[in-house]
Protein backbone atom coordinates (compact mmCIF):
# COMPACT_ATOMS: atom_id res chain seq x y z
CA UNK A 1 0.00 0.00 0.00
CA UNK A 2 1.46 3.50 -1.17
CA UNK A 3 2.32 6.22 1.51
CA UNK A 4 -1.54 8.07 1.47
CA UNK A 5 0.13 11.51 1.61
CA UNK A 6 2.62 10.74 -1.17
CA UNK A 7 1.42 12.25 -4.80
CA UNK A 8 3.13 9.29 -6.33
CA UNK A 9 2.23 10.56 -9.91
CA UNK A 10 4.40 13.12 -9.42
CA UNK A 11 7.50 11.26 -8.83
CA UNK A 12 6.57 9.25 -11.78
CA UNK A 13 7.58 10.87 -15.18
CA UNK A 14 10.07 13.23 -12.89
CA UNK A 15 13.15 12.23 -15.31
CA UNK A 16 12.53 14.01 -18.88
CA UNK A 17 16.20 14.47 -20.43
CA UNK A 18 17.40 18.12 -18.58
CA UNK A 19 21.22 18.76 -18.62
CA UNK A 20 22.32 16.32 -20.53
CA UNK A 21 26.30 17.36 -20.85
CA UNK A 22 26.52 16.91 -24.50
CA UNK A 23 23.92 19.45 -25.44
CA UNK A 24 24.91 22.41 -27.36
CA UNK A 25 25.43 26.11 -25.22
CA UNK A 26 22.04 27.94 -25.05
CA UNK A 27 23.72 31.11 -26.53
CA UNK A 28 24.03 28.86 -30.29
CA UNK A 29 21.45 30.59 -33.03
CA UNK A 30 18.50 28.88 -33.82
CA UNK A 31 19.66 28.69 -37.50
CA UNK A 32 23.21 27.53 -36.29
CA UNK A 33 21.52 24.30 -34.22
CA UNK A 34 19.51 23.51 -37.41
CA UNK A 35 22.54 23.69 -40.01
CA UNK A 36 24.25 21.26 -37.48
CA UNK A 37 20.87 19.00 -37.25
CA UNK A 38 20.81 19.26 -40.95
CA UNK A 39 24.28 17.45 -41.33
CA UNK A 40 23.09 14.67 -38.80
CA UNK A 41 24.17 15.70 -35.59
CA UNK A 42 22.38 13.76 -33.18
CA UNK A 43 23.25 15.83 -30.49
CA UNK A 44 21.76 18.89 -32.44
CA UNK A 45 18.64 17.39 -33.09
CA UNK A 46 18.10 16.36 -29.34
CA UNK A 47 18.19 20.05 -28.42
CA UNK A 48 16.15 21.29 -31.66
CA UNK A 49 13.58 18.62 -30.02
CA UNK A 50 14.11 20.18 -26.27
CA UNK A 51 13.44 23.48 -27.87
CA UNK A 52 9.92 22.82 -29.44
CA UNK A 53 8.72 21.05 -26.27
CA UNK A 54 9.94 23.57 -24.09
CA UNK A 55 9.12 26.78 -26.64
CA UNK A 56 12.32 28.47 -26.09
CA UNK A 57 13.19 30.90 -28.90
CA UNK A 58 10.28 28.89 -30.92
CA UNK A 59 6.83 28.05 -30.37
CA UNK A 60 5.71 24.73 -28.57
CA UNK A 61 5.16 22.05 -30.97
CA UNK A 62 5.38 18.90 -29.44
CA UNK A 63 4.81 16.96 -33.16
CA UNK A 64 8.27 19.06 -34.04
CA UNK A 65 9.80 17.97 -30.57
CA UNK A 66 8.52 14.75 -31.37
CA UNK A 67 10.50 14.40 -34.79
CA UNK A 68 13.78 15.62 -33.76
CA UNK A 69 14.08 13.43 -30.69
CA UNK A 70 13.03 10.42 -33.05
CA UNK A 71 16.11 11.58 -35.45
CA UNK A 72 18.52 11.66 -32.78
CA UNK A 73 17.36 8.40 -31.15
CA UNK A 74 17.12 6.43 -34.08
CA UNK A 75 21.27 7.24 -33.90
CA UNK A 76 21.71 6.18 -30.63
CA UNK A 77 21.87 9.12 -28.60
CA UNK A 78 20.19 8.18 -25.09
CA UNK A 79 19.03 11.75 -23.64
CA UNK A 80 16.96 11.62 -27.04
CA UNK A 81 15.84 8.15 -26.74
CA UNK A 82 14.53 8.94 -22.84
CA UNK A 83 12.38 11.81 -24.06
CA UNK A 84 10.71 10.38 -27.04
CA UNK A 85 9.89 7.35 -24.33
CA UNK A 86 8.24 10.13 -22.42
CA UNK A 87 6.28 11.85 -25.17
CA UNK A 88 4.65 8.35 -26.00
CA UNK A 89 4.09 7.81 -22.49
CA UNK A 90 2.22 11.18 -21.98
CA UNK A 91 0.95 11.38 -25.40
CA UNK A 92 2.25 14.29 -26.06
CA UNK A 93 3.29 15.15 -29.99
CA UNK A 94 2.41 10.93 -30.47
CA UNK A 95 -0.60 8.79 -29.51
CA UNK A 96 -0.12 7.85 -26.18
CA UNK A 97 1.59 4.15 -26.15
CA UNK A 98 3.34 2.75 -23.17
CA UNK A 99 4.72 -0.25 -25.10
CA UNK A 100 6.53 2.20 -27.40
CA UNK A 101 7.62 4.10 -24.32
CA UNK A 102 9.21 1.39 -22.84
CA UNK A 103 10.83 0.50 -25.73
CA UNK A 104 12.56 3.86 -25.88
CA UNK A 105 13.44 4.16 -22.32
CA UNK A 106 14.83 0.43 -22.68
CA UNK A 107 17.19 1.55 -25.36
CA UNK A 108 18.05 4.71 -23.53
CA UNK A 109 18.71 2.63 -20.05
CA UNK A 110 20.87 0.20 -22.10
CA UNK A 111 22.65 2.81 -22.77
CA UNK A 112 23.11 4.14 -19.39
CA UNK A 113 20.72 6.86 -19.10
CA UNK A 114 20.18 7.17 -15.11
CA UNK A 115 16.38 9.27 -16.03
CA UNK A 116 15.68 6.13 -18.39
CA UNK A 117 16.26 3.84 -15.95
CA UNK A 118 14.22 5.18 -13.80
CA UNK A 119 10.85 5.91 -15.88
CA UNK A 120 11.85 2.13 -16.65
CA UNK A 121 11.52 1.41 -13.56
CA UNK A 122 8.29 2.83 -13.00
CA UNK A 123 6.52 1.41 -15.99
CA UNK A 124 7.56 -2.07 -13.93
CA UNK A 125 6.10 -0.41 -11.08
CA UNK A 126 2.76 0.53 -12.64
CA UNK A 127 2.24 -2.76 -15.43
CA UNK A 128 2.16 0.09 -17.76
CA UNK A 129 3.86 -1.37 -21.26
CA UNK A 130 5.59 -3.99 -19.50
CA UNK A 131 3.99 -6.48 -17.38
CA UNK A 132 3.85 -5.21 -13.61
CA UNK A 133 6.61 -6.36 -11.92
CA UNK A 134 7.86 -4.94 -8.49
CA UNK A 135 11.29 -6.63 -8.87
CA UNK A 136 11.95 -5.50 -12.01
CA UNK A 137 10.68 -1.91 -10.71
CA UNK A 138 13.23 -1.91 -7.85
CA UNK A 139 15.99 -3.23 -10.16
CA UNK A 140 15.75 -0.16 -12.45
CA UNK A 141 15.04 2.00 -9.38
CA UNK A 142 18.35 1.25 -7.83
CA UNK A 143 20.22 1.29 -10.95
CA UNK A 144 18.71 5.35 -10.79
CA UNK A 145 19.22 5.50 -7.25
CA UNK A 146 22.63 5.05 -7.09
CA UNK A 147 23.36 7.62 -10.03
CA UNK A 148 21.63 10.19 -7.81
CA UNK A 149 18.36 9.95 -9.20
CA UNK A 150 16.38 11.69 -6.57
CA UNK A 151 12.80 10.40 -7.11
CA UNK A 152 14.68 6.69 -8.00
CA UNK A 153 15.94 7.11 -3.99
CA UNK A 154 12.54 7.78 -2.45
CA UNK A 155 10.84 5.07 -4.48
CA UNK A 156 13.15 2.35 -3.80
CA UNK A 157 13.01 3.53 -0.34
CA UNK A 158 9.04 2.92 -0.71
CA UNK A 159 9.42 -0.27 -2.12
CA UNK A 160 11.73 -1.73 1.30
CA UNK A 161 9.43 -0.25 3.54
CA UNK A 162 6.44 -1.71 1.96
CA UNK A 163 8.53 -5.10 0.93
CA UNK A 164 7.69 -4.83 -2.94
CA UNK A 165 10.39 -6.24 -5.30
CA UNK A 166 12.57 -6.70 -2.27
CA UNK A 167 13.00 -8.24 1.15
CA UNK A 168 10.79 -5.52 3.74
CA UNK A 169 13.97 -3.88 5.72
CA UNK A 170 12.76 -0.71 6.97
CA UNK A 171 16.70 0.39 8.07
CA UNK A 172 17.21 0.38 4.07
CA UNK A 173 13.98 2.31 3.79
CA UNK A 174 15.41 4.63 5.64
CA UNK A 175 18.94 4.60 3.69
CA UNK A 176 17.33 5.62 0.89
CA UNK A 177 14.75 8.10 1.88
CA UNK A 178 17.55 9.80 3.64
CA UNK A 179 19.70 10.41 0.55
CA UNK A 180 16.44 12.02 -1.15
CA UNK A 181 15.59 14.05 2.32
CA UNK A 182 19.28 15.46 2.46
CA UNK A 183 18.95 16.91 -1.11
CA UNK A 184 15.63 18.58 0.05
CA UNK A 185 12.61 16.32 -1.24
CA UNK A 186 10.25 16.83 1.07
CA UNK A 187 8.07 13.09 0.61
CA UNK A 188 11.15 11.60 1.17
CA UNK A 189 11.27 13.77 4.24
CA UNK A 190 8.15 13.33 5.38
CA UNK A 191 8.80 9.41 4.77
CA UNK A 192 12.18 9.36 7.32
CA UNK A 193 10.42 11.58 10.00
CA UNK A 194 7.27 9.05 9.92
CA UNK A 195 9.61 6.28 10.38
CA UNK A 196 11.41 7.77 13.42
CA UNK A 197 7.81 8.96 14.59
CA UNK A 198 6.35 5.50 14.61
CA UNK A 199 3.73 5.90 12.52
CA UNK A 200 4.33 2.47 10.37
CA UNK A 201 6.42 1.02 13.90
CA UNK A 202 7.49 1.27 16.96
CA UNK A 203 8.29 4.77 17.94
CA UNK A 204 12.29 5.68 17.49
CA UNK A 205 12.63 9.03 17.86
CA UNK A 206 10.35 11.76 18.27
CA UNK A 207 12.93 14.66 18.00
CA UNK A 208 14.48 13.43 15.27
CA UNK A 209 10.93 12.59 13.41
CA UNK A 210 10.45 16.38 13.93
CA UNK A 211 13.55 17.65 12.60
CA UNK A 212 12.54 15.99 9.33
CA UNK A 213 8.63 17.52 9.92
CA UNK A 214 10.38 20.82 10.06
CA UNK A 215 12.30 20.22 6.85
CA UNK A 216 9.55 19.24 5.08
CA UNK A 217 6.66 21.73 6.27
CA UNK A 218 9.57 24.08 5.68
CA UNK A 219 9.25 23.55 1.83
CA UNK A 220 5.27 24.17 2.34
CA UNK A 221 4.35 20.64 2.40
CA UNK A 222 1.34 20.41 3.39
CA UNK A 223 1.08 16.74 5.22
CA UNK A 224 4.19 17.56 7.16
CA UNK A 225 2.88 20.93 8.05
CA UNK A 226 0.06 19.21 9.55
CA UNK A 227 1.80 16.73 11.69
CA UNK A 228 4.27 19.31 12.85
CA UNK A 229 0.71 21.36 14.04
CA UNK A 230 -0.74 18.59 15.64
CA UNK A 231 3.00 17.69 17.11
CA UNK A 232 2.39 21.23 19.25
CA UNK A 233 -0.72 21.07 19.77
CA UNK A 234 -0.29 17.43 21.81
CA UNK A 235 3.12 18.56 22.93
CA UNK A 236 4.40 15.69 21.16
CA UNK A 237 8.54 15.54 21.16
CA UNK A 238 7.94 19.56 21.86
CA UNK A 239 6.43 21.69 23.89
CA UNK A 240 2.94 21.68 23.88
CA UNK A 241 2.13 25.18 22.19
CA UNK A 242 -1.06 26.61 21.03
CA UNK A 243 0.72 29.87 18.37
CA UNK A 244 3.01 27.12 17.10
CA UNK A 245 0.02 24.78 16.55
CA UNK A 246 -2.08 27.47 15.45
CA UNK A 247 0.88 28.87 13.23
CA UNK A 248 1.18 25.50 11.39
CA UNK A 249 -2.39 24.45 11.07
CA UNK A 250 -3.31 27.67 9.29
CA UNK A 251 -0.49 27.00 7.18
CA UNK A 252 -1.48 23.29 6.22
CA UNK A 253 -4.89 24.54 5.37
CA UNK A 254 -3.61 27.08 3.18
CA UNK A 255 -1.66 24.38 1.50
CA UNK A 256 -3.89 21.65 1.68
CA UNK A 257 -6.36 20.26 -0.94
CA UNK A 258 -9.47 18.07 -0.34
CA UNK A 259 -9.93 16.29 2.61
CA UNK A 260 -6.67 17.10 4.63
CA UNK A 261 -7.72 20.99 3.75
CA UNK A 262 -10.92 20.72 5.50
CA UNK A 263 -9.60 18.57 8.52
CA UNK A 264 -6.88 21.30 8.91
CA UNK A 265 -9.46 24.13 9.54
CA UNK A 266 -11.56 21.84 11.66
CA UNK A 267 -8.46 21.42 13.63
CA UNK A 268 -7.61 24.65 13.37
CA UNK A 269 -10.71 26.15 14.49
CA UNK A 270 -10.99 23.84 17.42
CA UNK A 271 -7.40 25.32 18.58
CA UNK A 272 -8.98 28.93 18.02
CA UNK A 273 -11.37 28.35 20.17
CA UNK A 274 -9.10 27.99 23.08
CA UNK A 275 -6.56 31.13 22.23
CA UNK A 276 -7.21 34.67 22.98
CA UNK A 277 -7.51 36.57 20.21
CA UNK A 278 -3.94 38.35 21.14
CA UNK A 279 -2.62 34.22 20.35
CA UNK A 280 -4.57 34.00 17.34
CA UNK A 281 -3.30 37.12 15.59
CA UNK A 282 0.41 36.48 17.06
CA UNK A 283 0.55 33.25 15.25
CA UNK A 284 -1.33 35.15 11.92
CA UNK A 285 1.19 37.74 11.84
CA UNK A 286 3.71 34.76 11.67
CA UNK A 287 2.41 33.57 8.90
CA UNK A 288 2.70 36.06 6.49
CA UNK A 289 6.25 35.69 6.60
CA UNK A 290 5.90 32.21 5.38
CA UNK A 291 3.72 33.06 2.90
CA UNK A 292 6.24 35.61 1.72
CA UNK A 293 8.55 33.16 1.43
CA UNK A 294 6.74 30.51 -0.79
CA UNK A 295 5.64 33.47 -2.67
CA UNK A 296 6.74 32.36 -6.52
Amino acid sequence: MRHPWAPWGLVLWACVGYGHPTEPPASESLKALEKRADRGEAAAEYALGKMYVEGRVVRVNEVEAARWYRKAAERGYAAAQNALGFLYDSGQGVPEDHVEAARWYRKAADHGNEEAEFNLGALYDFGQGVPLDHREAARWYRKAARRGIIDAQFNLGVMYEEGQGVARDTAEAARWYRQAAERGLPMAQMALADLYAGHRGPAQDLVEALRWYRKAAERAYAPALHELAQAYAAGRGVPADDVEAYLWMDLAAFRARGALREQCLAERDGLARRMSPEQVAQAERRELEWKKKWAP
